[in-house]
């Protein structure tokens, strides 16, 4: 009976732990990221979705939203649970309306970071903005990589409320890495992904460079 009380006691906080942790308001400056350990965990993460291992995926985004955006812990996993799932739902779809079916759950996604940021944006543009470089990466034929840099440039510029020309750099580097990504394919190789991460922490680099100039 005494183990059963320490339990249920121990349930209780736990249960008023994760409340409090995803629901208290907070403010945090969400320009203060470390572009190695970003570049780290996103080139970690494109090698979950691409491998198809989307628990993997989730804690890594989780540990991305703790990293990135200083998020609490519990609450870290309800936003990259936005994240993982419009990944996995994109992943999944044949048209451009099978795609849009992400949209809500990026919304969502932008809305938490919107909430705890101390300079507030359009969350629902910022949405808008990064699912249209998703999906016209898929029409590259009539969407050549000079347009997804021109969205993913799009995207920063709204949240962090900078010129788009300024992120230039990070998103053609980024592009590049994606790029490197699509080239090889199904026979894409462990220096492959190393080669890619070095990409993508030269574009992370140019990211803080631009947010913090």
């Amino acid at each position: 009976m005494k183990w059963k009380k320490i339990i249920l006691a121990l349930l209780i906080l736990l249960i008023a732990w994760i409340a409090i942790d995803t629901c208290y308001p907070f403010k945090t400056d969400i320009t203060m990221i470390d572009p190695v350990e970003t570049a780290n965990l996103e080139g970690g993460m494109w090698r979950s979705y691409y491998e198809k291992k989307p628990v993997k995926l989730f804690t890594q985004s989780a540990q991305l939203m703790r990293d990135m955006f200083h998020l609490p812990f519990w609450r870290s996993y309800l936003v990259s649970y936005y994240t993982a799932k419009a990944a996995f739902v994109f992943k999944d779809g044949h048209s451009r309306n099978d795609y849009e079916k992400a949209f809500p759950y990026l919304e969502k996604y932008y809305q938490h970071i919107n909430s705890i940021s101390k300079t507030p944006f359009n969350a629902d543009s910022a949405a808008r903005s990064e699912l249209e470089w998703w999906i016209i990466r898929r029409y590259r034929q009539e969407h050549p990589p000079a347009e997804w840099e021109k969205y993913i440039s799009q995207t920063s510029a709204i949240v962090y409320h900078i010129p788009a020309e300024k992120f230039k750099d990070y998103a053609h580097l980024r592009v590049q890495a994606m790029l490197l990504r699509d080239q090889k394919d199904s026979a894409i190789t462990v220096k492959d992904w190393q080669q890619i991460n070095q990409l993508l922490i030269s574009a992370w680099r140019a990211f803080g460079k631009t947010i913090h100039s």
